[in-house]
Protein backbone atom coordinates (compact mmCIF):
# COMPACT_ATOMS: atom_id res chain seq x y z
CA UNK A 1 0.00 0.00 0.00
CA UNK A 2 1.13 3.91 -0.58
CA UNK A 3 2.03 6.05 1.96
CA UNK A 4 0.29 8.86 0.61
CA UNK A 5 -2.62 6.40 -1.56
CA UNK A 6 -2.84 4.87 -4.43
CA UNK A 7 -4.31 5.80 -7.88
CA UNK A 8 -7.53 4.40 -8.90
CA UNK A 9 -9.71 3.82 -12.77
CA UNK A 10 -12.24 5.95 -13.47
CA UNK A 11 -14.84 5.26 -16.52
CA UNK A 12 -14.02 2.69 -19.62
CA UNK A 13 -12.20 2.53 -22.91
CA UNK A 14 -11.11 6.05 -24.69
CA UNK A 15 -12.51 7.98 -21.78
CA UNK A 16 -10.53 5.93 -19.02
CA UNK A 17 -8.70 8.20 -16.44
CA UNK A 18 -7.19 7.97 -12.82
CA UNK A 19 -7.59 9.91 -10.03
CA UNK A 20 -5.49 9.69 -6.80
CA UNK A 21 -7.72 8.31 -3.63
CA UNK A 22 -5.31 9.49 -0.47
CA UNK A 23 -5.04 7.44 2.76
CA UNK A 24 -6.69 8.96 5.53
CA UNK A 25 -4.44 10.86 8.29
CA UNK A 26 -2.49 10.59 9.85
CA UNK A 27 0.60 8.61 7.79
CA UNK A 28 1.54 5.30 8.22
CA UNK A 29 4.35 4.18 9.02
CA UNK A 30 4.13 7.39 11.37
CA UNK A 31 6.29 10.66 10.72
CA UNK A 32 9.94 10.39 11.63
CA UNK A 33 10.60 13.02 13.44
CA UNK A 34 14.59 13.18 12.37
CA UNK A 35 16.93 16.01 14.18
CA UNK A 36 16.15 18.28 11.64
CA UNK A 37 12.27 17.94 11.56
CA UNK A 38 12.75 18.61 15.76
CA UNK A 39 15.16 21.42 15.71
CA UNK A 40 12.72 23.48 12.81
CA UNK A 41 9.73 22.45 14.79
CA UNK A 42 11.00 23.64 17.77
CA UNK A 43 12.54 26.55 16.02
CA UNK A 44 8.92 27.55 14.75
CA UNK A 45 7.09 27.17 17.83
CA UNK A 46 9.55 29.62 19.42
CA UNK A 47 8.88 31.98 16.49
CA UNK A 48 4.93 31.83 17.10
CA UNK A 49 5.62 32.35 20.38
CA UNK A 50 7.41 35.61 20.07
CA UNK A 51 4.81 36.68 17.27
CA UNK A 52 1.70 35.96 19.62
CA UNK A 53 3.39 37.73 22.99
CA UNK A 54 4.27 40.79 21.08
CA UNK A 55 0.51 40.67 19.40
CA UNK A 56 -1.32 40.90 22.79
CA UNK A 57 1.20 43.52 24.34
CA UNK A 58 0.70 46.10 21.26
CA UNK A 59 -1.83 48.73 22.38
CA UNK A 60 -3.46 49.19 18.69
CA UNK A 61 -3.54 45.61 18.01
CA UNK A 62 -6.84 45.62 16.03
CA UNK A 63 -4.96 48.00 13.56
CA UNK A 64 -2.50 45.47 12.51
CA UNK A 65 -4.85 42.61 12.44
CA UNK A 66 -7.16 44.66 9.85
CA UNK A 67 -3.79 45.36 7.63
CA UNK A 68 -2.45 41.48 7.95
CA UNK A 69 -5.51 39.99 6.81
CA UNK A 70 -5.43 42.09 3.91
CA UNK A 71 -1.70 41.41 3.18
CA UNK A 72 -2.20 37.50 3.84
CA UNK A 73 -5.20 37.53 1.30
CA UNK A 74 -3.32 39.84 -1.53
CA UNK A 75 -0.70 37.50 -1.36
CA UNK A 76 -2.52 33.98 -1.35
CA UNK A 77 -4.50 35.88 -4.40
CA UNK A 78 -1.34 36.78 -5.79
CA UNK A 79 -0.07 32.58 -5.68
CA UNK A 80 -3.63 31.55 -8.01
CA UNK A 81 -2.35 34.87 -10.70
CA UNK A 82 -4.17 37.75 -9.09
CA UNK A 83 -2.79 40.94 -10.27
CA UNK A 84 -3.57 43.60 -7.88
CA UNK A 85 -1.48 45.80 -5.56
CA UNK A 86 -1.93 46.59 -1.91
CA UNK A 87 -2.50 50.13 -3.09
CA UNK A 88 -5.63 48.68 -5.25
CA UNK A 89 -7.33 46.99 -1.75
CA UNK A 90 -6.83 49.63 -0.07
CA UNK A 91 -7.89 52.67 -2.67
CA UNK A 92 -10.89 54.50 -0.97
CA UNK A 93 -13.08 54.09 -3.99
CA UNK A 94 -12.55 50.17 -4.05
CA UNK A 95 -15.71 48.91 -4.22
CA UNK A 96 -16.59 51.18 -6.79
CA UNK A 97 -13.28 50.81 -8.81
CA UNK A 98 -12.90 47.45 -8.04
CA UNK A 99 -12.00 45.19 -11.02
CA UNK A 100 -11.98 41.55 -10.94
CA UNK A 101 -8.71 40.70 -9.36
CA UNK A 102 -9.50 43.37 -6.71
CA UNK A 103 -12.78 41.55 -5.87
CA UNK A 104 -10.44 38.13 -5.30
CA UNK A 105 -8.62 39.96 -2.68
CA UNK A 106 -11.73 41.94 -1.03
CA UNK A 107 -13.37 38.39 -1.40
CA UNK A 108 -10.76 36.94 0.32
CA UNK A 109 -10.57 39.31 3.50
CA UNK A 110 -14.33 39.06 3.95
CA UNK A 111 -14.22 35.35 4.11
CA UNK A 112 -10.71 35.70 6.50
CA UNK A 113 -13.08 37.97 9.09
CA UNK A 114 -16.21 35.86 8.40
CA UNK A 115 -14.39 32.82 9.17
CA UNK A 116 -12.77 34.16 12.47
CA UNK A 117 -16.45 35.27 13.55
CA UNK A 118 -17.54 31.62 12.79
CA UNK A 119 -15.05 29.83 14.28
CA UNK A 120 -15.91 31.28 18.13
CA UNK A 121 -19.08 29.27 17.34
CA UNK A 122 -18.18 26.48 15.30
CA UNK A 123 -15.04 23.66 15.45
CA UNK A 124 -13.57 23.44 11.71
CA UNK A 125 -15.25 21.38 10.13
CA UNK A 126 -16.83 20.58 6.78
CA UNK A 127 -19.97 22.98 6.99
CA UNK A 128 -17.55 25.65 8.23
CA UNK A 129 -15.11 25.43 4.93
CA UNK A 130 -18.27 25.47 2.62
CA UNK A 131 -19.23 28.75 4.20
CA UNK A 132 -16.06 30.33 3.75
CA UNK A 133 -15.77 28.87 0.06
CA UNK A 134 -19.21 30.51 -0.43
CA UNK A 135 -18.43 33.94 0.80
CA UNK A 136 -14.66 33.93 -1.20
CA UNK A 137 -16.75 33.09 -4.16
CA UNK A 138 -20.14 35.49 -3.87
CA UNK A 139 -19.76 37.73 -7.43
CA UNK A 140 -16.45 36.61 -8.63
CA UNK A 141 -14.81 34.57 -10.99
CA UNK A 142 -15.24 31.05 -10.22
CA UNK A 143 -19.06 32.25 -8.71
CA UNK A 144 -20.60 29.77 -11.37
CA UNK A 145 -18.76 26.57 -10.15
CA UNK A 146 -21.16 25.74 -7.36
CA UNK A 147 -19.86 28.62 -4.51
CA UNK A 148 -20.24 26.91 -0.95
CA UNK A 149 -20.96 23.50 -1.87
CA UNK A 150 -18.30 19.82 -2.59
CA UNK A 151 -17.88 19.44 -6.28
CA UNK A 152 -20.40 17.06 -8.09
CA UNK A 153 -18.08 16.60 -10.90
CA UNK A 154 -14.37 15.73 -11.26
CA UNK A 155 -11.72 18.44 -11.62
CA UNK A 156 -7.83 18.92 -12.96
CA UNK A 157 -4.91 20.57 -12.16
CA UNK A 158 -2.65 21.35 -15.42
CA UNK A 159 -1.71 24.47 -18.10
CA UNK A 160 -4.81 27.44 -18.43
CA UNK A 161 -7.09 25.15 -20.49
CA UNK A 162 -5.72 21.89 -20.88
CA UNK A 163 -8.06 18.70 -20.66
CA UNK A 164 -8.23 16.18 -18.02
CA UNK A 165 -5.89 13.71 -20.85
CA UNK A 166 -3.24 16.39 -19.94
CA UNK A 167 -3.54 16.76 -16.38
CA UNK A 168 -0.03 17.73 -13.97
CA UNK A 169 -2.78 15.86 -11.45
CA UNK A 170 -6.08 14.75 -11.34
CA UNK A 171 -7.76 14.74 -7.44
CA UNK A 172 -9.77 11.95 -6.14
CA UNK A 173 -12.74 11.33 -7.79
CA UNK A 174 -16.26 12.72 -6.22
CA UNK A 175 -16.95 9.68 -4.10
CA UNK A 176 -13.32 9.28 -2.97
CA UNK A 177 -13.30 13.30 -2.20
CA UNK A 178 -16.43 12.96 -0.14
CA UNK A 179 -15.10 10.43 1.94
CA UNK A 180 -11.98 11.95 2.38
CA UNK A 181 -13.12 15.19 3.28
CA UNK A 182 -14.83 13.33 5.82
CA UNK A 183 -11.57 11.61 7.36
CA UNK A 184 -10.10 15.23 7.06
CA UNK A 185 -13.01 16.57 9.16
CA UNK A 186 -12.19 13.72 11.78
CA UNK A 187 -8.60 14.15 11.53
CA UNK A 188 -8.80 17.79 12.54
CA UNK A 189 -11.13 17.40 15.71
CA UNK A 190 -9.95 13.93 17.08
CA UNK A 191 -6.09 13.54 16.44
CA UNK A 192 -3.66 14.38 19.12
CA UNK A 193 -0.74 12.12 17.58
CA UNK A 194 1.95 15.18 16.89
CA UNK A 195 2.89 18.22 17.49
CA UNK A 196 -0.18 21.32 16.36
CA UNK A 197 2.23 22.61 13.53
CA UNK A 198 2.93 19.16 11.99
CA UNK A 199 -0.51 18.64 12.18
CA UNK A 200 -1.19 22.12 10.38
CA UNK A 201 1.10 20.63 7.82
CA UNK A 202 -0.71 17.23 7.15
CA UNK A 203 -3.80 19.06 7.12
CA UNK A 204 -2.70 21.57 4.30
CA UNK A 205 -1.25 18.81 2.39
CA UNK A 206 -4.46 16.67 2.48
CA UNK A 207 -6.97 19.80 2.06
CA UNK A 208 -4.44 20.74 -1.70
CA UNK A 209 -4.73 16.95 -2.55
CA UNK A 210 -8.73 16.29 -2.07
CA UNK A 211 -8.99 19.71 -4.06
CA UNK A 212 -13.08 19.52 -2.87
CA UNK A 213 -13.88 22.73 -4.82
CA UNK A 214 -14.06 23.16 -8.28
CA UNK A 215 -12.18 26.80 -8.07
CA UNK A 216 -10.48 28.51 -4.83
CA UNK A 217 -8.87 25.49 -3.54
CA UNK A 218 -5.54 26.76 -2.92
CA UNK A 219 -6.97 30.17 -0.97
CA UNK A 220 -9.20 27.75 1.04
CA UNK A 221 -6.48 25.39 1.93
CA UNK A 222 -4.17 28.59 3.11
CA UNK A 223 -6.66 30.13 5.50
CA UNK A 224 -7.23 26.95 6.94
CA UNK A 225 -3.30 27.20 8.23
CA UNK A 226 -4.19 30.20 10.29
CA UNK A 227 -7.56 29.05 11.69
CA UNK A 228 -6.16 26.18 12.87
CA UNK A 229 -2.80 27.70 13.72
CA UNK A 230 -5.56 29.76 16.08
CA UNK A 231 -8.15 27.21 17.23
CA UNK A 232 -5.20 25.11 18.73
CA UNK A 233 -4.51 28.35 20.35
CA UNK A 234 -0.72 28.97 18.68
CA UNK A 235 -1.47 32.40 17.68
CA UNK A 236 -4.62 34.20 19.75
CA UNK A 237 -5.17 36.87 16.61
CA UNK A 238 -4.58 36.53 13.13
CA UNK A 239 -1.36 38.44 12.61
CA UNK A 240 0.59 35.76 10.27
CA UNK A 241 0.93 36.14 6.84
CA UNK A 242 2.07 32.58 5.44
CA UNK A 243 1.05 32.88 2.02
CA UNK A 244 4.53 35.24 1.55
CA UNK A 245 7.04 32.38 1.90
CA UNK A 246 4.63 30.20 -0.50
CA UNK A 247 4.72 32.54 -2.93
CA UNK A 248 8.44 33.51 -2.96
CA UNK A 249 8.96 29.41 -2.83
CA UNK A 250 6.21 29.11 -5.33
CA UNK A 251 7.33 26.43 -7.43
CA UNK A 252 9.07 24.48 -4.33
CA UNK A 253 5.74 24.91 -2.71
CA UNK A 254 3.98 23.13 -5.30
CA UNK A 255 6.84 20.22 -6.14
CA UNK A 256 6.98 19.26 -2.36
CA UNK A 257 3.60 18.77 -2.07
CA UNK A 258 3.73 16.52 -5.46
CA UNK A 259 6.39 14.44 -3.76
CA UNK A 260 4.44 13.93 -1.15
CA UNK A 261 1.41 12.59 -3.35
CA UNK A 262 4.73 10.69 -5.75
CA UNK A 263 6.60 8.99 -3.33
CA UNK A 264 4.93 9.22 0.10
CA UNK A 265 7.48 11.52 1.51
CA UNK A 266 5.69 13.49 3.84
CA UNK A 267 8.79 14.15 6.41
CA UNK A 268 10.23 16.69 3.05
CA UNK A 269 7.11 18.02 2.99
CA UNK A 270 6.72 19.12 6.98
CA UNK A 271 10.14 20.32 6.95
CA UNK A 272 9.55 22.75 4.07
CA UNK A 273 6.62 23.87 6.38
CA UNK A 274 7.83 24.08 9.62
CA UNK A 275 10.30 26.69 7.62
CA UNK A 276 7.65 28.59 6.28
CA UNK A 277 5.87 29.00 9.70
CA UNK A 278 8.98 30.09 10.94
CA UNK A 279 9.82 32.69 8.49
CA UNK A 280 6.49 33.86 8.47
CA UNK A 281 6.32 34.62 12.53
CA UNK A 282 9.78 36.61 12.13
CA UNK A 283 8.33 38.27 9.46
CA UNK A 284 5.42 39.29 11.39
CA UNK A 285 6.96 40.77 14.22
CA UNK A 286 9.55 42.47 12.66
CA UNK A 287 6.25 44.51 10.58
CA UNK A 288 5.19 44.85 14.16
CA UNK A 289 8.02 46.16 15.94
CA UNK A 290 8.04 48.72 12.51
CA UNK A 291 4.54 49.74 12.65
CA UNK A 292 4.67 50.10 16.62
CA UNK A 293 8.00 52.56 16.41
CA UNK A 294 6.45 54.74 13.65
CA UNK A 295 3.00 54.56 15.95
CA UNK A 296 4.69 56.13 18.93
CA UNK A 297 6.72 58.48 16.93
CA UNK A 298 4.34 59.66 14.98
CA UNK A 299 1.77 60.19 18.33
CA UNK A 300 4.70 62.36 19.53
CA UNK A 301 4.70 64.52 16.56
CA UNK A 302 0.75 65.34 17.55
CA UNK A 303 0.13 68.35 19.67
CA UNK A 304 0.35 68.04 23.29
CA UNK A 305 -2.94 69.35 23.28
CA UNK A 306 -4.58 66.34 21.26
CA UNK A 307 -2.78 63.25 22.07
CA UNK A 308 -6.45 62.53 23.78
CA UNK A 309 -9.73 61.36 21.76
CA UNK A 310 -10.36 64.83 19.94
CA UNK A 311 -10.89 65.06 15.93
CA UNK A 312 -6.88 65.46 14.53
CA UNK A 313 -6.14 62.26 16.81
CA UNK A 314 -9.98 60.29 15.54
CA UNK A 315 -8.39 61.08 11.58
CA UNK A 316 -4.84 59.55 12.80
CA UNK A 317 -6.14 56.69 14.27
CA UNK A 318 -8.12 55.53 11.50
CA UNK A 319 -5.23 56.38 8.44
CA UNK A 320 -4.07 54.11 10.61
CA UNK A 321 -6.25 51.49 9.64
CA UNK A 322 -7.31 52.65 6.34
CA UNK A 323 -3.76 54.48 5.10
CA UNK A 324 -5.17 56.10 2.32
CA UNK A 325 -8.08 58.11 2.66
CA UNK A 326 -10.17 60.75 0.37
CA UNK A 327 -11.42 63.30 3.18
CA UNK A 328 -15.11 63.18 1.88
CA UNK A 329 -15.16 59.21 2.72
CA UNK A 330 -13.25 59.62 6.26
CA UNK A 331 -15.60 62.59 7.11
CA UNK A 332 -18.57 60.05 6.38
CA UNK A 333 -17.50 57.05 8.40
CA UNK A 334 -16.19 59.46 11.34
CA UNK A 335 -19.34 61.52 11.39
CA UNK A 336 -17.68 64.56 11.37
CA UNK A 337 -18.02 67.26 8.80
CA UNK A 338 -16.15 67.64 5.87
CA UNK A 339 -14.54 70.61 6.79
CA UNK A 340 -13.33 69.32 10.11
CA UNK A 341 -12.11 66.39 8.31
CA UNK A 342 -10.37 69.20 6.15
CA UNK A 343 -8.53 70.85 8.59
CA UNK A 344 -7.26 68.06 10.64
CA UNK A 345 -5.88 65.97 7.15
CA UNK A 346 -4.19 69.27 6.31
CA UNK A 347 -2.03 69.29 9.82
CA UNK A 348 -1.27 65.89 9.57
CA UNK A 349 0.45 66.69 5.97
CA UNK A 350 2.30 69.86 8.13
CA UNK A 351 3.25 67.25 10.53
CA UNK A 352 4.56 64.99 7.59
CA UNK A 353 2.30 62.39 8.32
CA UNK A 354 0.11 62.39 5.29
CA UNK A 355 1.22 62.92 1.74
CA UNK A 356 -1.35 64.13 -1.14
CA UNK A 357 -1.55 61.68 -3.96
CA UNK A 358 -3.94 63.00 -6.04
CA UNK A 359 -4.73 61.93 -9.59
CA UNK A 360 -5.95 64.92 -10.46
CA UNK A 361 -9.22 63.40 -12.03
CA UNK A 362 -10.59 61.57 -8.46
CA UNK A 363 -10.91 63.53 -5.09
CA UNK A 364 -7.87 64.29 -3.70
CA UNK A 365 -6.23 61.28 -2.08
CA UNK A 366 -4.00 60.69 1.35
CA UNK A 367 -1.71 58.16 1.74
CA UNK A 368 0.07 57.44 5.28
CA UNK A 369 3.29 56.72 3.33
CA UNK A 370 5.75 55.69 6.08
CA UNK A 371 3.10 52.70 7.18
CA UNK A 372 2.36 51.58 3.17
CA UNK A 373 6.21 51.07 2.94
CA UNK A 374 6.15 48.65 5.43
CA UNK A 375 2.86 46.81 4.70
CA UNK A 376 4.42 46.93 1.27
CA UNK A 377 6.85 44.87 1.50
CA UNK A 378 6.66 41.34 -0.04
CA UNK A 379 4.14 42.12 -1.66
Amino acid sequence: MKRAGIYVDNLNGEAMYQSFKPNPLPPIPEIEMDGEIVKLLVDANKQLVKLDTASQLISNADLFISMYVRKEALISSQIEGTQCTLDDVLDPEVEANANLDVSDVINYVKATQYALKRLERLPLCCRLIREIHEVLMENVRGQDKTPGEFRHSQNWIGPANCSLKDARYIPPNVEDMQTAMSDLEKYINENVDYDPLIRAALIHYQFETIHPFLNGNGRIGRLLILLYLMEQKLIEKPVIYISYFLKKNQIEYYDRISEVRRTGNFEQWIRFFLEAVSKAASDSLEAIRQLSVLHDTNVEKLPKTTRSKDNLRAVFDYIEQYPIIDIKRTAKELEVSYNTVAAAVRKLVELGILQETTNAARNRVFAYEEYLAILRKDT
